[in-house]
């Protein structure tokens, strides 16, 4: 067994686990960021409880991870270009990727992951679902491993219903390619450039067509993957509370923030890291 200083108690079978016995607000030595960045590797997404994680230090965090980058579409919060508040309102009905996602396939170079923190939250819900991307590829008939294994898949930013999460957002904080269309052609199969694991790589909310093939020819596959990739048994669910952190791995892993607290404000702060282009 690999020697460990953190406890790691994982929530799922599928994937997730908490890690304590850490201050993420500290200068963390190399060795515990090594760590942790092997936590995430190991369970796709990780999360930490009761953090006091001021900007400076969740910049500061971020960057001993990866590059942060700025989303394109909503501009950072004030002195912090690369962190963005996501937040749904108490007068607002939609609330900002509420649809099962990788975070902006529609980028030749999609992140490599996001870290999210709570900074306002309701009394009850807004919980975060996470899917193994690993197993729902694993899962899959030899024939449509086949078949996936040489397709390639068009992603957009401008499919209806993720399109319609963005809009209080933009109409706040939109930057000016805000209402631009961006879109990236990638495996449909990628492997980890990390782990060398396979995982499936469509998602409903961005992933519009193969290529080679029209949005008719597609949809019946297509369909048929977004229902099974997000399968009870690939997943986990995360309930926030106050200085709740957590950090995923977009190259294998699928997210879902349920929007089930109408007339209540949720407020957090994210932080996507540069990736590479998938193969």
């Amino acid at each position: 067994m690999r020697n460990t200083q953190l406890e790691i108690r994982p929530i799922a079978g599928a994937l997730g686990a908490e890690i304590h016995d850490v201050n993420l607000a500290d200068e963390l030595p190399d060795a515990t960021i090594a760590e942790i960045r092997q936590a995430l590797l190991d369970n796709l997404v990780i999360f930490f409880r009761d953090q006091d994680l001021a900007n400076d230090r969740f910049s500061k965090l971020a960057a001993r991870f990866g590059e942060p980058v700025e989303y394109p579409f909503i501009k950072g919060i004030e002195g912090f270009p690369e962190i963005i508040a996501v937040a749904k309102l108490e007068q607002e009905t939609s609330n900002f990727g509420g649809v099962w996602h990788s975070d902006t396939t529609y980028l030749e170079q999609p992140p490599m992951g996001t870290m999210l923190v709570a900074r306002e939250l309701p009394p009850y819900g807004g919980d975060t679902l996470f899917a193994n991307q690993y197993l729902a590829y694993e899962a899959l008939s030899d024939g449509m491993k086949k078949f996936l294994d040489g397709a390639t898949g068009i992603s957009t930013s401008a499919k209806a219903d993720v399109s319609k999460t963005r809009e209080d957002r933009v109409k706040s904080d939109g930057t000016e390619t805000a209402r631009k269309t961006l879109e990236a052609a990638h495996p449909a199969v990628r492997t980890h450039p990390e782990t060398g694991r396979r995982a499936l790589y469509v998602n409903t909310a961005h992933t519009q067509r193969f290529a080679g093939m029209t949005d008719d020819e597609s949809a019946p596959i297509l369909n048929y993957l977004f229902l099974h990739q997000i399968k009870p048994e690939f997943t986990c669910r995360f309930r926030w509370q106050p200085g709740s952190v957590a950090f995923w791995d977009n190259r294998c892993a699928q997210h879902n923030p349920i929007n089930d607290y109408h007339g209540f404000r949720r407020v957090m702060h994210r932080i996507t890291l540069a990736g590479d282009t998938p193969q």
